[in-house]
């Protein structure tokens, strides 16, 4: 691991800043949603973007580098043990309605970057330890389907009309909310359904995996419900909504308005790197660790996260993911921002 490796213990900064927010309180527990989307897109309209690559030969060595894979794996304990640090340390204090809200904030972000983010990653694995781990972080986020959806569903449908992470060109944010979620949720269920009848097992089967994960998220919800005041798992289980929603809008922003052409057998295209949007701002590719570099992800999913590539033909957002996902709450300024580099895309194929 080189020196300039370092920088991803940098991606512990947000957990840190969900720390603060719990522990300090007040108009402080706005800091990690500020922090976020105020000081990060701020920040990323100064630096510069960094499009360099390693050398090819680098890659697989790279690719075997332990301290990668453990950065992604002291995710797990840091997002239970903040959930777990909020639902004590809270427990003894009254919190007024704002508080509440810079909490909610705080911990979807967590659910959401070192949650959410890191089981995306994970999920991409072959190891079944990896993909456990995966589920472990999604289980906050009441999104264990997305193993299945994701990597069955998303990334064979990707930009084609097939796929519900995939807006629309001119879709606002909002009625993508809905229509990804659902769908999704759908979606899983009917790659589950057709691999069970494959395998010669019903539906009702207890291998059946989306009956295991609804076991599973409505015995979290429960056990919170159970064991944490009323209102403090009513926040927890919010703030998995919270972090859904930011995956939901990271979804938007990737992959706007793209569509793979259909060929004459009825078929689309193969995926290539210009069907995802793509971002190359230095702090964003930290945070999140290299997911804003998007179009190689989808082009190969299975390349690790600390090899991923900056690809020219693919198409660039105007912002980092944390300015993007702002700008897109905004429909009119989204669309007008975006629509024309849309176009400017669609001219060069």
């Amino acid at each position: 691991m080189k020196t300039s490796d370092l920088k991803y213990f940098l991606a512990y900064i947000v957990p840190l800043t969900v720390y603060f927010s719990i522990t300090l309180g007040g108009y402080w527990s706005f800091f990690t949603v500020l922090f976020v989307f105020g000081f990060i897109p701020l920040l990323e309209m100064i630096l510069p973007v960094d499009r360099s690559n390693h050398k090819s030969s680098e890659e697989v060595e790279r690719s075997g580098i332990r301290i990668f894979d453990i950065l992604l794996y002291l995710n797990v304990p840091i997002v239970y043990g903040l959930l777990i640090y909020s639902v004590i340390y809270l427990s003894g204090q009254d919190i007024v309605w704002y508080e509440y809200i810079g909490y909610w904030t705080a911990l979807g972000i967590l659910c959401g970057s070192s949650g959410i983010n890191v089981a995306h990653e994970l999920g991409h694995r072959r190891n079944s330890f990896e993909r456990f781990l995966s589920k472990m972080l999604l289980l906050p986020s009441h999104y264990l389907h997305f193993i299945i959806e994701h990597n069955l569903g998303h990334h064979k449908h990707v930009a084609t009309p097939k796929d519900p992470a995939t807006a629309r060109r001119n879709e606002m944010l909002f009625t993508f909310w809905v229509r990804s979620t659902i769908n999704s949720y759908l979606s899983a269920w009917k790659i589950e359904n057709k691999r069970l009848e494959r395998s010669g097992q019903t539906i009702f089967s207890a291998h059946n995996r989306m009956i295991q994960f609804t076991i599973i998220q409505s015995l979290y919800i429960l056990t919170m419900l159970m064991l944490v005041p009323f209102h403090l798992a009513l926040l927890v289980v919010l703030s998995g909504v919270f972090s859904f929603l930011l995956l939901e809008t990271i979804n938007y922003i990737e992959h706007y308005g793209i569509v793979r052409k259909r060929l004459d057998s009825g078929r689309y295209e193969p995926v290539q790197p210009h069907h995802s949007w793509n971002a190359d701002y230095p702090v964003g590719r930290i945070l999140l660790y290299e997911l804003t570099r998007h179009s190689d992800h989808h082009y190969k999913a299975d390349r690790k996260y600390q090899i991923l590539r900056s690809i020219k033909n693919s198409p660039d957002l105007p912002w980092g993911y944390p300015g993007s996902m702002l700008m897109s709450l905004i429909p009119p300024l989204w669309f007008r921002k975006v629509n024309p580099l849309l176009d400017q895309y669609h001219s060069k194929l």
